[in-house]
């Protein structure tokens, strides 16, 4: 049961605010996680080659209901200004942003373009775990110079891929524990296809049937398949291909695994070679040794309806969370928005779930390893002991440090007794402490080594300790 927003006493005058359901307050601890989560992201599509951008926190709504009609807006945080007409929206994800950035600037960017963008992003539905109405997002994207090219656009697809495998990698998961589940829209309209005529309302509620599949019991999926107006002898012939394992050297594998006698839908389907373009990401995967990480997974299909290729999500081996990430080609989107035709790869990557399971696997670092990984450490924290000279001394003397580039703390409290101040500042992480003998000397204790050098001249106290050492 979530408290009400606001409690407080009847008069009025006092009033206690919580949180709106589904966001989070970050105080200092929650801020370290949250900040590495955010510099491992960053550090890894660097390396891969991508540069940061971003867009405006809410889009005007039209950015979402052009492609998936007005029904989108139940599902996003839409407002108009007062006594304005405009509805905008607050960002439920970046690929329509993306794509709009594209369109505007196709003629000038360079390709192909590989971008990423770290943010907040919002959705208008029911908070739970692993799902908030407002997270962190990483988006990587590779957009332009595949065109129509197969083992071009495979290798787009395996880059994008290992991009993602490698940040799940330096935070220290394997391939033992991380999954990522791969297959083709093509793929899936294709069994849709081979299925029957149905009541698929253009691939729709085929792809929706797919979707849920592995979250249903037998009872559930026989109501699903009736709800979405497929017949139980579809559903069986889907649900049969789905299941069994993929083998993409035969093309005729859907009908021959389920049993079907007649090939020729597939042959008719605008799918031309879905298993063509998966043999050839399979071989750059294994290429850029990422194989043990994937595997394929004709049940994933991705819900949102600008996928046109290849589609994957990651997933904990053992089930027990949402998926961390996801991705596929959107080879259309751009064109959509006013550009160009312009093949695109890309996924998205949520804090929520991530720090989920970097925390039951024991991953996330400690408050103070985060601090140092993060060069958030202070790198002095200046006492005194109460004697006016060490007195007058203390803020000039950590003002000085400061104006140096270094990260200085002194305590607020009113005792000066050294040894409180010494376990002070060992409690903020801080790498030595110099203790004001007056306004020209020193002691200066290594807070790891335990070592101490008194009578050190303040005016070295900047190039000891960057050098890391008390003498």
């Amino acid at each position: 049961m979530y408290p009400s927003p606001m409690a407080g006493s009847s008069s009025g005058k006092q009033h206690v605010f919580q949180a709106p359901r589904g966001t989070r307050d970050f105080y200092p601890a929650e801020m370290l996680r949250r900040r590495w989560i955010e510099n491992a992201w960053r550090q890894t599509a660097v390396r891969h080659g991508f540069e940061e951008i971003d867009g405006p926190r809410f889009e005007h709504a039209d950015l979402y209901t052009v492609k998936s009609g007005e029904g989108i807006l139940s599902e996003l945080f839409s407002f108009t200004r007062a006594g304005g007409e405009t509805r905008f929206a607050l960002r439920p994800e970046f690929t329509p942003t993306l794509a709009r950035m594209v369109a505007a600037k196709a003629a000038s960017l360079p390709k192909p373009v590989k971008w990423f963008s770290v943010g907040p992003y919002f959705r208008a539905e029911r908070p739970q775990r692993g799902r908030l109405r407002e997270f962190l997002q990483w988006n990587v994207d590779l957009l332009g110079s595949a065109d129509d090219d197969e083992e071009a656009k495979a290798r787009q697809d395996a880059e994008v891929i290992a991009c993602c495998v490698e940040m799940l990698r330096s935070c220290g998961c394997s391939s033992d524990e991380i999954n990522i589940r791969i297959s083709h829209r093509g793929l899936a309209n294709q069994i849709l296809d081979a299925a029957g005529e149905g009541a698929f309302n253009d691939y729709k509620n085929g792809l929706a049937f797919i979707d849920c599949l592995p979250k249903l019991s037998a009872k559930e999926r026989r109501e699903k398949a009736q709800e979405l107006g497929i017949t139980p002898e579809e559903a069986e012939f889907i649900i049969t291909a789905v299941e069994h394992p993929l083998d993409l050297d035969n093309p005729d594998f859907i009908y021959r695994k389920t049993g079907r006698k007649d090939p020729a839908r597939i042959h008719s389907a605008k799918w031309i070679n879905p298993a063509g373009e998966l043999k050839s990401l399979l071989s750059n995967l294994n290429s850029m040794k990422m194989s043990a990480w994937c595997n394929l997974d004709a049940a994933i299909v991705r819900g949102l309806d600008y996928y046109t290729g290849l589609v994957f999500e990651v997933h904990e081996v053992s089930g027990k969370e949402r998926a961390i990430a996801g991705g596929g080609r959107y080879d259309k989107l751009v064109e959509l928005f006013g550009g160009a035709p312009t093949p695109a790869v890309g996924f998205a990557m949520g804090d929520v779930v991530l720090a989920n399971v970097l925390q039951d696997k024991g991953l996330m670092p400690s408050d103070e390893q985060l601090a140092d990984e993060l060069g958030l450490r202070p790198d002095v924290f200046v006492i005194s002991t109460g004697d006016d000279a060490s007195e007058d001394a203390l803020l000039g003397v950590v003002a000085g440090l400061r104006q140096a580039g270094l990260h200085a703390r002194h305590t607020y409290k009113t005792t000066r007794n050294v040894g409180k101040l010494l376990k002070e500042a060992a409690n903020t992480g801080a790498r030595f402490a110099a203790i004001l003998e007056n306004a020209e000397t020193c002691a200066l204790k290594d807070l790891e080594s335990g070592e101490q050098t008194d009578g050190v001249s303040v005016a070295t106290l900047v190039e000891l300790i960057r050098a890391g050492r008390a003498t």
